[in-house]
Order: structure tokens, then C-alpha cells, then sequence
């Protein structure tokens, strides 16, 4: 592996859930020149093929940090430098006198095709063009920075190695197919688990049918500490295709995440377990021992998993799911804990404007609300700065709504602090003195008593 002159290896923030470099058996984002993104495995002594961007032996990106760029020169790697942002000075050309017709470009097809087949370099290619293209010097400045960038993604034998950030699995999977994710953006995602209160060490419900979205972003955040129970329709395990991507480690997911069914998770049900004696009271053989010993594992986890749930207490509830989310709440509603969040996603707005209504006059539910976000991507770059001119139409409708505990005997905080005032005010002493209260009565008993006959003759003279 050639690190090449100049190069600079990127600097991540250590993960407790997926190791920081790449590693045999981890599942890649690569992206080519074109822009595309494409998923492979890195298997051990491998060749991995990008067709016309070229090959390159999967071992020499074991051990090396996500994010960098490479450059493929005869199936080995050579790390590229960061490509700085440049100003591109503005000219007064325009390209209003460009005639872009079948002779601009001497160089054919079958001529470029035999400089690639000479091992000559793309940027010695795209070199060549330039020089006899009829109308480069007429371009603009930013025309020449962008004809230069289609070349480069046409010829260029490099790609680039995303690190598996959860907002970059999101990303690639709903340009993949948004409808596997049921419309779920990453800054949609993002809100969810924000609404949901995620955080290290929790413990959280997630009904997830959207590939798995929900249940890995919970697990990045959770960072192997805290406790993930799912609730499935199927009997084994969920296979949740986006957790592939994300390569999180066995050791920091086990302990955490647990599955069951809706059956099993039914207080009422009673599961049916095979019996894990040997029927002859003793082992025929090691392989018997060996599966009976694994069948007494899942069971004894199948109920450890079942008292986890009826034990109750849990943060939060995240719904993303194709049945009716009002049934889905009223069956795990015992097993939240007070003030817990509850979010629910929907690519219709009908789905959650109804499950609003129908939680609004319901006493165990505070707040309940909805929104629908809104994405807009921009270009940023020195005297470039624009906003894209495509964008995601939506990203889904998210409903969220808190748990509180019903208690008719309850009394807001306001009605709390009324009644302790009055209260106050009716227990404080007056601001009187003795000397004044009997002067006071004095006066009242001198003013009721009756003037004597003297005066009273004088006043009617």
C-alpha cells in the first residue's frame, strides 16, 4: 500500500459498537468517480472488481481507516490527498459563441480507447482533450472546472471508501430503494431518535419493517450499552439488511438486542418448547449434546427475553410499520415507563393525523402531535454556493406523543399553588396593635353613644 506523498488519513471518533478500520467480512460502501455507490464484501485474498474504474486485491485495504480516496495503479492502491476547494477567478468570457458540434472534439472514440489501453494516466488523457478541444479557451471559467470534473469521472481509476455512519447507510439505502425504508430520510431518521430520547444505557421498544433503519440507528446510539427489544411477525430472528452495512461488532450487539414475536410477546401465550433431555436419558452422541444444549440456550433466552418485556419500565417506543400503529401502542403501552416517548413514522399523513385523533382525548397520553420534514440540499463551495436543484419530495410523517401515568385524583401544579396561597392568606395574623383595636372600639362606642340634652338644644336653636 502506497500512502502516497502528502496524503492525510482521517481522524474518526472511536466507536464502542463497529471497529474503526477496515476489516475482513466487513460490508463497504465504495464510490467510484461517477458518483455512484456501490456495496461490497471484502472477502480475504479477494479481487475486487469496479468494472471500468479498474480492480484492486481486497487485502490492501485491510487495516486501513474509512473515508480515504485510492487510486487503482496495476490492482494495488495508492492513497490520494485531499483535494483542496479552489476560487475560480471570474472572466468576462461567455459561453454565448460555443458551438458544441460533432468536430470540437478530434479525439475519437477508438484514439482515447488506445491511450487507455497504453496505461496512459486520465489526468495525461483528459490532458490531451483539452488541448484539442476547438472551444476550451472560449468557456467560462466554471465550464472549464466542470468539463474537467466529467472527464475526470469518465477516466479516473480511484474511488473512495464511505465510512459506515448511520447517516450515510441511510442515505445510500434510500437512494437505493426509499420504499424498502418506508421513506425514511436520514434527517427524518435523525428526528426520530431525537424525539425518542436515545441516549447510552436506555432501554427501548422498536417495531421495525423498514429493513432495519430504525432498530441500527437506535443501536449506533445506544453505543453497546443499554437494552433493545423488537417486536417482529416472524418466529426466528429478524434479518434486518441494513445492519449489514454498518458492521457493527457480535460482542457489542448481543448483549443488547433481543427479538420476539407477537405471540410470544402475549402475557396470555404459553410457548411451546421441545424438550432438551435426550430421549434415552443419556447423549447418543456429542453432535446430540452439542443440539440440545443450543436448543436449552434459545429457550432459557426466549424466556429471559419474555420477563425482560413483562417487567416493563421501557424509555420509549419507535414504530415504523406497515399495520395499524393504534393497536400496535395499545399493546405495549403497560410495558412503557412514566414520561416515555412514543414515535410513530408513516409515508401516509392519514395513517398519523388518525392515530392523533384517536390518542388526543385518551388521559394516558400527553401532547400528541405531528410533523413531516423538510430537506434541502446545497452545493458549498467558493463562489458555487446554491442550493441543489433536486430534492426529496418527503420524508415521511412522524407522530410522537408522551406517556403519563392516569390519576383521577391528580390536580395540576397551578390548582396545587392557588390552594396554598389561599390557604397562606388565610392563616396570617392582622397587621394591627392591641393599643390600636381598643382605640378603635372606643371610638366606635363614643360615636354610637347620644350627644347630651345641652347640645342637642343648642343645635335646634
Amino acid at each position: 500500500m502506497d500512502v502516497g506523498e502528502g496524503s492525510s488519513r482521517v481522524q474518526h471518533a472511536p466507536s464502542n459498537t463497529r471497529e474503526d478500520t477496515i476489516q475482513v467480512g466487513h460490508t463497504l460502501l465504495i464510490k467510484v468517480p461517477s458518483g455512484d455507490i456501490r456495496s461490497i464484501k471484502l472477502e480475504k485474498d479477494s479481487t475486487v472488481n469496479l468494472g471500468k474504474f479498474g480492480s484492486f486485491y481486497g487485502n490492501e485495504l485491510v487495516g486501513q481507516p474509512f473515508g480515504l480516496t485510492y487510486e487503482i495503479i496495476d490492482k494495488k492502491l495508492k492513497v490520494l490527498p485531499p483535494r483542496p476547494m479552489q476560487e475560480v477567478e471570474d472572466t468576462e468570457a461567455t459561453n454565448e459563441l460555443i458551438n458544441d458540434g460533432q468536430f470540437v472534439q478530434p479525439l475519437t472514440v477508438d484514439e482515447i480507447e488506445a491511450l487507455k489501453k497504453a496505461g496512459l494516466h486520465a489526468s495525461e488523457i483528459i490532458k490531451k482533450q483539452i488541448e484539442q478541444h476547438a472551444n476550451y479557451s472560449l468557456k467560462t471559467e466554471y465550464s472549464k472546472e466542470k468539463y474537467k470534473k466529467r472527464k475526470e469521472m469518465k477516466y479516473s481509476k480511484s474511488f473512495s471508501v464511505i465510512e459506515p455512519t448511520m447517516h450515510n447507510v441511510c442515505e445510500y439505502w434510500f437512494n437505493k430503494d426509499q420504499n424498502r425504508l418506508r421513506d425514511i430520510r436520514p434527517d427524518t431518521l435523525a428526528q426520530m431518535m431525537s424525539l425518542a430520547n436515545i441516549r447510552p444505557g436506555g432501554r427501548y421498544l422498536a417495531v421495525d419493517d423498514a429493513s432495519g433503519v430504525v432498530v441500527s440507528a437506535i443501536l449506533d446510539r445506544l453505543g453497546g450499552q443499554g437494552r433493545l427489544l423488537t417486536i417482529c411477525d416472524i418466529e426466528s430472528p429478524p434479518a434486518y439488511p441494513v445492519m449489514v452495512q454498518m458492521n457493527f461488532r457480535k460482542e457489542a450487539v448481543a448483549p443488547v438486542l433481543s427479538s420476539l414475536n407477537w405471540a410470544t410477546a402475549d402475557e396470555e401465550y404459553t410457548p411451546i418448547i421441545a424438550s432438551t433431555d435426550p430421549p434415552a436419558g443419556k447423549f447418543k452422541s456429542d453432535g446430540q449434546r452439542a443440539r440440545l444444549n443450543k436448543r436449552k440456550v434459545a429457550s432459557d433466552a426466549l424466556m429471559q427475553t419474555r420477563e425482560d418485556l413483562f417487567a416493563g419500565e421501557f424509555e420509549g417506543l419507535i414504530i415504523a410499520t406497515e399495520y395499524d400503529p393504534y393497536s400496535i401502542i395499545e399493546k405495549l403501552y403497560p410495558y412503557l415507563a412514566g414520561s416515555a416517548s412514543i414515535v410513530v413514522h408513516s409515508p401516509q399523513v392519514q395513517v398519523v393525523a388518525n392515530l392523533q385523533n384517536q390518542l388526543r382525548d385518551l388521559p394516558g397520553y400527553l401532547g400528541p402531535s405531528v410533523t413531516e420534514g423538510w430537506l434541502r440540499q446545497y452545493q458549498v463551495l467558493p463562489g458555487r454556493t446554491h442550493p441543489m436543484m433536486n430534492a426529496s419530495g418527503s420524508g415521511g410523517f412522524i407522530f410522537h406523543v408522551i406517556k403519563i401515568y392516569d390519576d383521577p385524583t391528580a390536580s395540576s401544579a397551578m390548582a396545587h399553588r392557588h390552594r396554598k396561597k389561599a390557604k397562606q392568606s388565610s392563616e396570617a395574623p392582622s397587621t394591627g396593635t392591641n393599643d390600636t383595636k381598643e382605640d378603635s372600639v372606643t371610638l366606635a362606642t363614643s360615636e354610637s353613644t347620644p350627644a347630651p340634652a345641652q347640645d342637642v338644644e343648642m343645635r335646634i336653636s
